[in-house]
């Protein structure tokens, strides 16, 4: 389904670069830490990461009403959190990190809590990336930046931006257990804004 959704986003003339200049740990627990500029963000990630088995931290509301994209949040082993129950939020969080830890599969989460409907990144929250660091101790965190996805929906759902060119920038992979968690947030936070575009 990724993959269909992502060669439809070449035939509207976009082309996607993904670029990672440093080795992607294999056999570990991953967590993606990424900005977040739309839905469009989704599915290249989960095609040309497919082989580290990717999962999105979500919020509930898209677990309905979006065809092809609730069913998979919904089954496809990623989580939905309600941003307005913390209890609900953290217990979630912490079996999420659970089962990558277990499994070796990766998370993504988008700290900013929402997308960036002009490209300009929003403050990074703390609290999700902690409780997955907390939960899957063995983990690598990889900082990534989107950039140019945001103009995908420039004009909302209709019509789509044509032509243009996004990439994915994936930046040094940092062993969560490395640092104190402050200053690991703070560097992982600082290497992705400072490569938005």
């Amino acid at each position: 389904m990724n993959g269909s959704l992502t060669l439809l986003l070449y035939i509207l003339g976009t082309r996607i670069k993904f670029i990672s200049n440093y080795p992607i740990p294999e056999n570990v627990p991953l967590i993606i830490v990424s900005n977040h500029q739309g839905m469009n963000d989704i599915p290249p990630i989960s095609w040309f990461l497919r082989k580290h088995h990717p999962k999105f931290v979500s919020k509930i509301e898209l677990g309905k009403g979006i065809p092809s994209v609730s069913y998979n949040l919904t089954h496809g082993g990623s989580v939905l959190i309600d941003r307005n129950d913390a209890k609900q939020a953290l217990s979630t969080l912490k079996e999420f990190g659970q089962y990558i830890e277990k499994n070796n599969y990766s998370a993504v989460i988008f700290p900013e809590g929402t997308r960036s409907k002009d490209g300009v990144p929003k403050r990074f929250s703390e609290n999700g990336l902690k409780m997955l660091i907390k939960f899957a101790p063995s983990a690598y965190v990889i900082p990534m930046t989107i950039n140019n996805c945001w103009r995908l929906n420039k004009f909302g759902k209709f019509p789509l931006g044509l032509g243009l060119k996004i990439s994915f920038e994936l930046h040094e992979p940092i062993k969560a257990d490395s640092l104190e968690f402050v200053k690991l947030f703070e560097k992982v936070e600082n290497t992705v804004k400072n490569a938005v575009i």
